[in-house]
C-alpha cells in the first residue's frame, strides 16, 4: 500500500515512500516545502516593477503571488531560487540576490 503524503515525516523510513517518479495522489506539493535548499532568492524591487505579471507563467512552482491583479509577494517556502522570473522581467523589477 502507497504511504499518503499527509503521513510522511521525518520518522518515516526510506523503505516505506513510494518508488520514484511515482505519484499515488494529486495536489500534494503544497505539502512540502521545497524552498529550504535554495543558494539564491528573488526580491521584487517595487519601485520598477509595473505589474504586467508576465513573471508569474514563467515561475516553474507558482511562487508569484497575484492579488487583484497585482504581484503581492513571493512564496519562499516552495520557491527553489532558479532565477526564471528575474530573466523573464523586462524592466529589472525582479533581481537574484545570495542566501536563503
Amino acid at each position: 500500500m502507497a504511504l499518503q503524503a499527509k503521513d510522511i515525516n521525518e520518522q518515516t523510513k526510506w523503505q516505506d515512500l513510494t518508488e520514484g517518479l511515482q505519484i499515488y495522489e494529486p495536489a500534494t506539493s503544497r505539502l512540502f516545502e521545497t524552498g529550504e535548499w535554495r543558494t539564491q532568492r528573488p526580491v521584487v524591487d517595487y519601485d520598477k516593477c509595473i505589474h504586467c505579471l508576465l513573471c508569474v507563467p514563467y515561475c516553474p512552482d507558482s511562487c508569484i503571488t497575484v492579488e487583484d491583479n497585482k504581484k503581492k509577494g513571493l512564496d519562499y517556502d516552495h520557491c527553489k531560487g532558479c532565477g526564471i522570473c528575474a530573466a523573464a522581467c523586462p524592466f529589472g523589477a525582479i533581481t537574484m540576490v545570495e542566501g536563503n
